[in-house]
């Protein structure tokens, strides 16, 4: 099987993480991929923030698990990296674009040893006033809005085997 298809195959997404830091190359690797995403008229209009400060990536996971109500809820899974997307509203393609990005993170991360999982929520975590003083402390301007998070690191249970695809996924016509 090719290794490209092999990957796409085989990665899943990983909720349990050892607390050691993935390297800064396969951090880099990984980044690169993602700002080699397809974009809308190649606008490139994602904006990728890294975050591996645990303290810093505890206070966005309370954010983002504020909004499922579930006590206890670490929603990133104490990963050593948080990778936030955004995603420049003024750009039709702006979710399209932020998602191509995260998912060429997560298979790119897969192809070198690297685990993640693609979280929900960015959106409504950076609407909240905390989320909205956080992207000003980081100079992101307020026309770009949370498309999703990826957490990184190296995986601490085995990887799970994929479900059954259902049957009516392909409709041929």
């Amino acid at each position: 099987m090719n290794e490209t298809i092999r990957v796409l195959k085989e990665r899943r997404s990983i909720r349990k993480y050892k607390d050691t830091q993935i390297t800064e190359e396969e951090l880099n690797n990984i980044l690169e991929c993602g700002m080699y995403a397809p974009s809308g008229k190649n606008k490139q209009s994602a904006l990728i923030v890294v975050i591996q400060d645990k303290e810093l990536i505890s206070k966005i996971a309370k954010i983002n698990a504020s909004f499922v109500n579930k006590e206890g809820l670490n929603p990133f899974y104490d990963a050593p990296t948080l990778v936030i997307v955004f995603g420049d509203k003024n750009i039709y393609t702006y979710i399209q674009d932020g998602s191509a990005v995260i998912t060429n993170m997560i298979n790119a991360a897969y192809s070198i040893g690297v685990s993640s999982c693609w979280i929900h929520r960015a959106k409504e975590t950076f609407e909240t006033e905390e989320g909205k003083e956080l992207m000003k402390e980081w100079n992101i301007p307020s026309n770009y809005e949370g498309i999703g998070n990826c957490v990184l690191g190296y995986a601490d249970c085995e990887i799970p085997k994929p479900f059954k695809r259902k049957d009516n996924y392909v409709i041929r016509i």
